[in-house]
């Protein structure tokens, strides 16, 4: 009996190295903002005065207008306030993953989705140094994994 519970146990844990990719849909705001000094200052000082952290922003322009792409911990709470705070916004859907801090995770990753016929539309990441994972944040268009 011993050692067939030593067997099982070399294969949960044979298995559990592998790596697997667990998608979790996250909700993002598409912020509208004007491409000039303070405006991304303005909307974060909003999301703040609300108690809402950002947890992932991507923050990009285009001639006199840009937007900021935010996953925020409380949708709800961000919403409100930035309808009140009069900055117009958009709301949809992403794929968040963890990734293993190795060279080759997001080819490996970016490789699959291919596979699948998924076209990764946006992708944001940062991790710190040293961190056993990042976090990547995905628009997808296309079957997940």
């Amino acid at each position: 009996m011993a050692a067939l519970v030593r067997t099982i146990r070399r294969a949960i844990l044979s298995l559990s190295k592998k790596w697997r990719h667990a998608m979790a849909k996250v909700k993002q705001l598409t912020v509208a903002l004007e491409n000039r000094p303070g405006t991304l200052a303005h909307m974060a000082k909003v999301l703040a005065d609300a108690k809402v952290n950002i947890v992932a922003l991507l923050n990009s322009t285009a001639g006199a207008q840009g937007s900021a792409q935010v996953v925020v911990d409380n949708v709800n709470r961000a919403k409100k306030a930035l309808g009140a705070a009069g900055l117009p916004y958009t709301e949809g859907t992403l794929e968040q993953i963890e990734l293993v801090n190795k060279p080759g995770a997001l080819a490996e990753l970016a490789g699959k989705l291919a596979k699948k016929g998924t076209n990764i539309e946006c992708a944001h990441t940062t991790m710190p140094k040293g961190a056993k994972k990042a976090v990547v944040v995905l628009a997808l268009s296309g079957p997940t994994l």
